[in-house]
């Protein structure tokens, strides 16, 4: 069989649509708006084999800078790890990985979420599964709601948002640096949960799910009180889950993460020590 690897050709429209097709025939997801609307970046690069010029296995790489206690980190995470059905079980993932794993030694460390059919897979490389951990708290706002929803319809909302946030500085415990793929949430699945805080001058980034506030992230231009946050959404609110660690967690309940069909994996002593503190990457790194 004459396969060839490529990497990074998203501009090639014949490999890029065969990606898609693949993708969204194993993962449901499709990529063509996300990489017309100019989200996806260099930092998003498939690694595939190709075989009649159709793409046949794939591992992507997603670069994800951080700022952790005003450090860079620089980690990768493997996504997008799909294999046609006419020719699994021929090695192709385990050649890609051998490719990625040798490229990206240098980096501070890897990690991937794999489904349970493969959990088998990824310790052969030297992966080790952990358990994340998050936060939650019950509340009793008393006041009216006071956010204003964010228009994220349109390519000028984006720009708009995305001028805005960089503004301000995530308070998250680890800022993720990567706009991308945070707008192929924003663009597409989560329109509307964006909002504003004029009295904080802050952006946030929630979703409401009856009585529960769930953050996904918060941009603001210095330090605020995380309940300073939440209890601008108002009384309605009694709980507030957090989908990424907030740089402050007292008062806060700590929960281990569990998502069926879901599990983490990491490679690499530094990111093993960092995620003593980071405890979870937040859900907006996650592709």
């Amino acid at each position: 069989m004459d396969v060839i690897i490529k990497k990074g050709y998203q501009k090639d429209d014949t490999l890029r649509k065969s990606f898609i097709e693949l993708a969204e025939k194993t993962f449901g997801l499709n990529f063509e708006n996300w990489y017309r609307n100019g989200y996806w970046t260099p930092k998003y690069i498939p690694y595939s084999v190709i075989l009649d010029n159709k793409v046949i296995a794939n591992i992507s790489i997603n670069v994800m800078d951080f700022k952790y206690y005003n450090e860079n980190r620089h980690y990768i995470q493997l996504g997008t790890v799909m294999t046609d059905e006419e020719y699994r079980k021929q090695g192709f993932s385990k050649m890609l990985m051998g490719i990625i794993l040798k490229e990206y030694a240098e980096y501070d460390g890897i990690f991937l979420y794999a489904n349970d059919s493969v959990l088998d897979f990824y310790p052969k490389f030297g992966f080790t599964a952990i358990k994340e951990y998050r936060y939650f708290t019950d509340t009793n706002c008393m006041g009216k709601r006071n956010v204003k929803h964010v228009p994220m319809k349109s390519k000028k909302d984006w720009d708009y948002f995305l001028c805005e946030k960089n503004k301000r500085t995530s308070l998250g415990m680890a800022a993720m640096v990567n706009d991308g793929l945070m707008m192929f949430y924003l663009t597409q699945f989560m329109q509307d949960n964006v909002f504003y805080i004029e009295k904080l001058d802050a952006y946030v980034i929630a979703e409401i799910k009856e009585d529960t506030l769930v953050l996904f992230d918060v941009f603001a231009g210095g330090e605020i009180a995380m309940h300073n946050i939440w209890e601008e959404f108002g009384k309605e609110i009694k709980k507030v889950l957090f989908s990424f660690t907030p740089q402050e967690v007292n008062g806060l309940t700590r929960f281990e993460v569990s998502t069926e069909n879901n599990t983490f994996f990491i490679l690499g002593n530094k990111i093993k020590t960092d995620m003593r503190i980071i405890e979870s990457f937040p859900e907006l790194s996650h592709a």
